[in-house]
């Protein structure tokens, strides 16, 4: 639990958190490197679920010194300090009973002895598995550290929230951050990185970092020795990952020069490598208003493109009142009225009955079709050449969902601009029909409160303002 003492002056409390030390043994495998895990047992936390080796400080204990005591407690091993590196460390809340906790993963690669089970009340199976296959069931705590070791990042942040299951699962909300180190420049790539990328295309004579400043994912521009130019990405979570890897084997072909092409791929470091394509991000750059409305015109090409490049599916009966990144993927009431409950400080008098009522609309809609779409199709995600050539990137929220998703951040350029919607739907080939024109103005309304409440808590004051936009146009357009 999380303790307070007075601070040596004012005496004010000072809060302060237990520290866990983890254990990442590791070792080369046949297919790669290999760590060791345990399976707790007992009336333990967790039991029943794979986790690192791994304990509380005792009083007076350095964490090298703690880490060398749960190893030869719980595996037999002997460690000698000067084997212990420093690795991954994780600020922690879990789901229920105790408050946070700073949990710190250790690597050691050389060690005495043979591991085995020293605890048999408290653990009841141990082994060895691939980085890139660990087990299920695993607790999500102990995932998200070795989420960022993998990755080659410094640290994470998983503060999970209250009816999150202990263990991990694929298909739950992934509540782990991760945390980059000092932003590099120059040629200091991550060594893992590094070695990746030039394996995929070759000796790189120049690394730019490229990252934008609000997510955790990093971007590299790359130069190799000959002067191509390809750019790096390190995701910020496996499902960030997954989902790009996937757009761009499968649906992003179908775009023709209107998407990067795929590279390289390692999902053990999160990482992928593209092509680059010529143009400039719209965001933030003043156009006339004819470019201006043959780019929207553009838009609309691409997103018919993207949302016929592989064949519709139902939606399940979970579809509706989907909010942020996966609008009409099954959300439902509960997680629209988790984001108001956080919003509800910020949002303006009658936000909450207008976005409950929407709700409710959204609910009594037909069941929609789902088709592939890009998820978050909005100025900083496409590119605009010098000849008008226009090319969408960054697929890491791709997903089989409703077509109108696509058109809900896009369409914040349009308020007030009536011909940039009727280019854009010029180009997708089609008018949207009643259900759909309700459907979008939902799903504007829950990604609103959705992009209110996490940019008030993350300090992004864009999007946070791009939701007070959308809810002052949905306001108008429900009062005609």
């Amino acid at each position: 639990m999380p303790q307070f003492e007075p601070e040596a002056h004012g005496g004010r409390p000072r809060h302060t958190v237990p520290v866990d030390v983890h254990l990442v043994l590791r070792r080369d495998g046949g297919s790669g490197p290999e760590v060791l895990l345990s399976r707790r047992a007992g009336p333990v936390y967790a039991a029943g679920l794979w986790h690192l080796p791994s304990g509380h400080l005792e009083p007076g204990e350095d964490m090298v010194e703690g880490v060398i005591r749960e190893a030869r407690e719980e595996t037999g091993v002997v460690i000698a300090a000067a084997d212990v590196a420093a690795a991954v460390t994780v600020h922690h809340r879990p789901p229920q009973g105790a408050g946070p906790r700073i949990g710190v993963l250790f690597e050691v690669r050389r060690w005495s002895g043979a591991p085995r089970v020293m605890e048999p009340d408290r653990c009841d199976g141990m082994g060895w598995y691939p980085l890139d296959g660990l087990p299920d069931p695993m607790v999500a705590y102990c995932r998200a550290g070795l989420d960022a070791y993998r990755a080659g990042l410094p640290a994470a942040v998983h503060f999970q929230q209250p009816g999150d299951p202990v263990p991990y699962a694929a298909d739950a909300v992934d509540r782990t951050r991760l945390v980059p180190g000092p932003r590099a420049d120059g040629m200091e790539l991550p060594p893992r990185l590094r070695e990746f990328a030039e394996r995929a295309v070759g000796r790189i004579a120049e690394a730019a970092d490229a990252s934008w400043a609000r997510t955790g994912s990093r971007v590299w521009r790359l130069t190799g020795s000959g002067g191509g130019i390809w750019y790096l990405k390190q995701h910020r979570g496996p499902a960030f990952h997954d989902r790009e890897v996937a757009a761009y084997r499968t649906w992003a072909p179908l775009l023709g020069r209107g998407a990067p092409r795929l590279v390289a791929a390692d999902p053990a470091a999160r990482a992928l490598v593209v092509t680059a394509l010529a143009g400039r991000s719209p965001h933030g750059a003043v156009l006339d208003a004819a470019a201006e409305v043959r780019l929207h015109r553009e838009l609309g090409r691409l997103a018919s493109a993207l949302h016929h490049s592989s064949p519709e599916r139902p939606a399940g009966p979970s579809t509706a009142a989907g909010t942020g990144m996966s609008m009409g993927m099954g959300m439902g009431m509960g997680m629209v009225k988790r984001h108001l409950e956080e919003a509800r400080p910020c949002l303006a008098a009658g936000d909450e009955e207008l976005v409950l009522g929407l709700v409710r609309t959204y609910e009594d809609l037909p069941r929609p079709v789902l088709v592939p779409t890009h998820g978050d199709l909005q100025y900083r995600n496409v590119l605009l050449a010098d000849d008008g050539e226009v090319a969408l990137f960054d697929f890491e929220r791709s997903e089989y969902a409703t077509a109108t998703r696509d058109m809900v951040r896009l369409g914040d350029t349009w308020s007030g601009r009536s011909d940039l919607r009727t280019a854009f739907l010029d180009g997708y080939g089609r008018a949207l029909t009643p259900a759909e024109e309700l459907r979008l103005d939902c799903e504007a309304a829950f990604d609103a409160v959705s992009g209110i409440a996490y940019g008030t808590g993350h300090q992004d004051p864009e999007v946070a303002e791009r939701g007070h936009r959308t809810l002052l146009r949905l306001h108008a357009a429900h009062r005609r």
